[in-house]
Parts: structure tokens; C-alpha cells; sequence
């Protein structure tokens, strides 16, 4: 019985070890000390190698240091520890992104967003890579389930808006528009964008009088 309590002692203290180096690595990289971080998030993989967390950290590291093939590595290992972690995917979205594989970056934020929809950075990359892909239906989809869940979320209201314009909706963009502006009155883009969005409503109208 002792020796159980003493294995299960040990264990716990292990496992708390491993949290605290991880908690600490996350500290250094907030505060944009990455090699501090990186020596930590080393460590915590060492003590917990079959957690995807410690992966994740070097691959956010390895990134903010412009190496990306370390980067690519470390997400590819958090995704094989932890095959539903969206932080993981997108991850190796950024990676392919980067690398201007803007096709694999479309498909990883997408996965990453199939896995967690409230993944903000994951959806605001898929936007950047359907800008420069032109394309922007599947995009629109996910800005609308995140809005469902955040309607106070101004970055994406004003994304969603302009992604509307692209596609020829005025009447949904102008409607955007106008509920950021009530939420946000001193937003000088949303007030150009919606300004030139009514411009465009009232020459149609005017065409079709």
C-alpha cells in the first residue's frame, strides 16, 4: 500500500512539474522571450512526451524566429500526439502560409476550424489566405458561426462586411455596418467602408428608378 501511495506521490508531482515548466514557457513567449520559452517548453516535453502542448509552444516559437521548418516539425508532432488539435493545425497553417502554399493553408485552417470554431487566429488566417486566393464562400461560413457566438467581435463584423462587398451583398455589408458603427462610433474604417457601401446602394437604386 505504501509503495502505491509513494508510485502515485511520485506521479502526481511529475505531473504538476510538467505543468509548471509548460505555465512558465507560456509566460516567456507572452512576453516575447523566446528563447527562455523554448528551453522550458524542451523540458516540458522531456516530462510529458506524449503531450501535444510542449509541441505547440516550439512550433509558436520556432515561427516567431522565422525557422520553418522547426516550426512545421513541432506542429506535425502536437498533431500526432493530439490528431483534434485545432492549435495544431493551425499551426501548420501559418507554416504553409508563410511558405506562400496559400492551397494547404485554405485546408489546415479549415481543419483547425472544423475541430474548434472559436479558433479566432485560425479564422482571421483563413481570410488573409481566401483574400489572396479570391476565393470566399467557405470563409464567410465560418465568420457567421463565430459572429452567432460573439456579436461584439468588431475585427470580425468588419471582415465578414467586407467579405459581403467582394461577393456583391450590399444590403447584408450595409446591415454589418451599421450594427459595428452602433456598437463602435469612433470606427473610421467601418464608417468609410459603409459610406462607400451606401453610395454604391443608392446609385442602384437610382439606375433601377
Amino acid at each position: 500500500m505504501d509503495l502505491k501511495q509513494n508510485d502515485t506521490t511520485r506521479q502526481n508531482d511529475h505531473t504538476r512539474y510538467y505543468k509548471e515548466v509548460q505555465e512558465l514557457g507560456n509566460s516567456y513567449a507572452s512576453l516575447g522571450d523566446y528563447d527562455h520559452a523554448r528551453r522550458c517548453y524542451e523540458k516540458a516535453a522531456s516530462l510529458g512526451p506524449d503531450e501535444p502542448n510542449p509541441y505547440i509552444g516550439l512550433g509558436v516559437v520556432a515561427l516567431e524566429n522565422d525557422h520553418l521548418e522547426d516550426a512545421n516539425i513541432a506542429f506535425r508532432v502536437a498533431r500526432r500526439l493530439a490528431p483534434d488539435s485545432s492549435r495544431a493545425y493551425a499551426g501548420l497553417a501559418v507554416v504553409a502560409q508563410k511558405r506562400k502554399d496559400y492551397q494547404r493553408a485554405f485546408d489546415m485552417y479549415l481543419k483547425s476550424l472544423e475541430l474548434d470554431t472559436d479558433n479566432l487566429s485560425a479564422l482571421l488566417g483563413l481570410f488573409q489566405t481566401s483574400c489572396q486566393m479570391g476565393s470566399f464562400a467557405k470563409v464567410i461560413h465560418y465568420l457567421e458561426i463565430y459572429l452567432n457566438s460573439h456579436p461584439d467581435d468588431g475585427s470580425v463584423t468588419f471582415s465578414l462586411a467586407a467579405l459581403h462587398m467582394k461577393e456583391g451583398r450590399f444590403e447584408k455589408a450595409a446591415t454589418l455596418l451599421s450594427d459595428l458603427l452602433s456598437l463602435e462610433p469612433e470606427n473610421k474604417d467601418a464608417a468609410d467602408l459603409l459610406e462607400e457601401v451606401q453610395h454604391y446602394l443608392q446609385r442602384t437604386k437610382q439606375a433601377a428608378d
